[in-house]
């Protein structure tokens, strides 16, 4: 078996901050990749599987699969019944969890130490085995629309939320375009064999990921790991070739309604990298900068000092293959969008003409510090990039080299992004209107 392990000291703005997220990592003949992160400072031990499938990897009339697996993986096994998975874990004084991207679905357990090898054994029994009949695809089916009702059809602004009122106008070919929670007539219309198929292809050694990260014994742990991995067999892997994208070239303008909103939104969507590209770093700082806070660019003129929005936001959204870099605004009274419009786009211009300056540049810089420390601040936080990193981003060791990217960002990379990729016609126009009554 290949193995590697890292250990790196992280410098945080020029001073030592002991910080080293070591890890081990290898793959079983099986294909399973295990990453290994001992941290015995505390008696705490997250145990977490990431199987690289998500919404995007659904067939088209059968859209939210993979976040409906997040439920149904949770009905129990022929060693858990029906109901326990979750009693077992509050048993043994642990808590548990998974969601759903796009491109990937994580479950994880975080458990005192001594029940960690209760966690290995009840994520192997996830994959091995997991129950999937009727009583639980019914169940789950309620579940999920229910919680679709809550979350995007009956909750105020649902569609920019969740996206589900963008994607659709940004990508025209990429399966980006579909919602991950799926419509209601997919999940009513689909059937037990599907779900027994779609277990089958995804849920399998070589398409997963498995993160321990906390109070371990390395050696110990490999040795359950084996015990308990080492045996499942191994499937085939499904190719991940998606559609391209043709540029957008021509601002479009689209129109969706809201039946639960009494005042519009105004988004202003962009097409933007996947997360391997350094651009998708420097988008998230340039979104920083232009909405983060009540001091941000954005946030503080057209909220606080022209009074034109009730509320203003940026979202560079990362995804594998491409990204969203998306603008809302809700206006203030009278104002029009075309108003809003004429500010943002003046906004943007200056950065694209003028380089920001050096108090913000290191106000940025202290930012991502910032989010870089907390995100790995605990072992189920590093559990979860340890995984990410690995599956989506095809370096594990991200983990620590990630901040050194944002780091390497330049003033001028900042002004050459913008330039890049937030022209107007590089853009959607969503009109996110209430219903008429």
């Amino acid at each position: 078996m290949n193995k590697t392990l890292f250990g790196f000291t992280v410098l945080i703005s020029g001073i030592c901050f002991s910080q080293q997220i070591k890890f081990e990592e290898y793959d079983l003949p099986n294909g399973l990749h295990v990453i290994l992160h001992q941290d015995n400072t505390a008696p705490v031990v997250t145990t977490g599987v990431m199987y690289h499938v998500g919404s995007k990897d659904e067939i088209k009339g059968r859209s939210g699969f993979a976040h409906f697996f997040e439920h149904l993986l949770f009905e129990g096994t022929p060693n858990i019944k029906r109901g326990e998975w979750s009693k077992i874990v509050a048993a043994n004084g642990g808590r548990n969890n998974a969601n759903t991207t796009q491109d990937r679905t994580y479950y994880y357990e975080t458990f005192p130490s001594n029940s960690e090898q209760l966690g290995l054994w009840m994520e192997a029994e996830r994959m091995r085995h997991a129950v999937i009949n009727q009583i639980g695809v019914d169940t789950q089916r309620e579940a999920v629309k229910e919680e679709k009702r809550m979350r995007m059809d009956n909750a105020p602004y649902g569609g920019i939320s969740y996206n589900t009122a963008v994607n659709p106008h940004v990508f025209n070919k990429h399966p980006y375009n579909g919602s991950f929670i799926g419509s209601m007539e997919d999940l009513n219309a689909a059937q037990l064999d599907e779900f027994l198929a779609f277990y089958k292809k995804y849920y399998i050694p070589n398409n997963a990921t498995l993160v321990v990260a906390g109070d371990i014994k390395p050696e110990q742990t490999k040795k359950w790991i084996e015990l308990y991995y080492g045996g499942i067999p191994k499937g085939m892997v499904t190719s991940k070739e998606f559609p391209k994208e043709d540029p957008i070239v021509q601002e479009k303008e689209v129109t969706e309604i809201d039946q639960n909103i009494q005042l519009p939104a105004y988004v202003f969507a962009y097409r933007v990298p996947g997360n391997k590209e350094k651009d998708a770093y420097t988008l998230d700082m340039l979104s920083s900068y232009l909405s983060d806070g009540k001091s941000s660019v954005l946030k503080y003129k057209l909220i606080d000092q022209d009074k034109k929005a009730l509320d203003v936001g940026i979202l560079n959204t990362t995804m594998e293959d491409y990204g969203v870099f998306r603008i809302h605004a809700i206006p203030m009274g009278q104002t029009t969008r075309q108003t809003l419009q004429a500010d943002i786009d003046e906004e943007i211009k200056k950065l694209q003409t003028t380089l920001i300056t050096q108090e913000d540049y290191q106000k940025l810089q202290n930012i991502f510090e910032n989010q870089f420390v907390n995100q790995n601040s605990s072992v189920e936080g590093i559990a979860a990039s340890l995984a990410t990193n690995h599956v989506l981003m095809g370096n594990t060791n991200l983990i620590n080299k990630g901040i050194d990217i944002y780091r390497s960002i330049t003033r001028q990379d900042l002004q050459n992004a913008a330039k890049k990729y937030l022209n107007s016609n590089q853009r959607v126009i969503i009109n996110y209107v209430p219903e008429k009554k």
